[in-house]
């Protein structure tokens, strides 16, 4: 491995912070047998990388520019580690198929209540697992995109690579769009706004508990919906008819919304968001 310059050395000093930060901001939305040196330790790494492979010439700030490679490799780490044990997987589907059964037999969505007691597990526990299946979809989004204010031009990426980056962000932000609309209001409220559970269930008018159920199946909707369009996978298998209806429909609708081109609108050339 070729040695760090003192250029470079000056970089990383002056960022050690920023790992630390993006540290401390990642294990607010992971368990916590997630263990910070582990995440430190990947972020301290691709920090070193990213000041290796940093060139002024472009003209993105440094900060910006590792922000990006610190951000991809925690979230890369978070994969290895596989944080969501088995056991939070099996609970989360077997919640799944009985939100789904019920759907089908009341005809509506089923409240938490309703839906502990067909799993025969407290109230609280099912929130519990709502948790940590929001954790995961965030973390599979993350991972489909990077965060908006931090899309900048990687050296690495190839112009065809680029071009899939800038599509994918365009998708991402036509399935948001077309989210019934108090999903996409949740979504928006506690993601891009990071606003608190309990201001937009005051909002809408709801519990707490409520808004945290719409964001679950609001992720579950934009996971499906990009996989089906960019990865091309079919989604609807294996779910009942009124399940597998509504999320062909809703992967339509992302389809209707714009052409290529205008996906690629929501991106310059170099992958940065443009102006809405």
């Amino acid at each position: 491995m070729s040695t760090v310059t003192r250029d470079q050395d000056t970089l990383i000093r002056d960022n050690m912070a920023l790992v630390g930060h993006m540290v401390r901001e990642m294990l607010f939305k992971v368990p916590p047998h997630v263990h910070r040196d582990d995440l430190a330790s990947a972020g301290y790494t691709a920090l070193v990388t990213a000041a290796r492979a940093y060139d002024p010439a472009r003209g993105v700030p440094f900060g910006r520019f590792a922000a990006l490679r610190v951000r991809g490799a925690l979230l890369d780490e978070l994969r290895g580690l596989d944080w969501a044990s088995r056991s939070v997987r099996a609970r989360a589907r077997r919640a799944e198929q009985a939100r789904q059964e019920l759907t089908t037999q009341l005809g509506r969505t089923p409240t938490d209540t309703e839906l502990a007691q067909l799993l025969g597990v407290a109230v609280s526990e099912l929130a519990h697992t709502n948790d940590d299946v929001q954790r995961a979809a965030v973390l599979s989004l993350q991972g489909f995109t990077t965060g908006a204010d931090d899309m900048i031009t990687d050296p690495a990426l190839t112009p065809e690579e680029m071009l899939l980056h800038r599509e994918r962000i365009g998708y991402l932000t036509d399935a948001v769009a077309v989210l019934p609309e108090k999903l996409r209001h949740v979504v928006e409220a506690s993601y891009l706004r990071e606003r608190p559970l309990a201001e937009v269930a005051a909002e809408l008018g709801v519990s707490e508990s409520r808004v945290s159920q719409l964001r679950t199946e609001a992720l579950a909707l934009l996971k499906d919906g990009l996989n089906t369009h960019m990865n091309q996978q079919d989604t609807g298998r294996g779910k009942d008819g009124c399940v597998a209806r509504k999320r062909a429909l809703y992967a339509a609708k992302i389809a209707a919304r714009t052409t290529m081109a205008s996906r690629l609108a929501a991106t310059d050339l170099h992958g940065l968001r443009t102006a809405a």
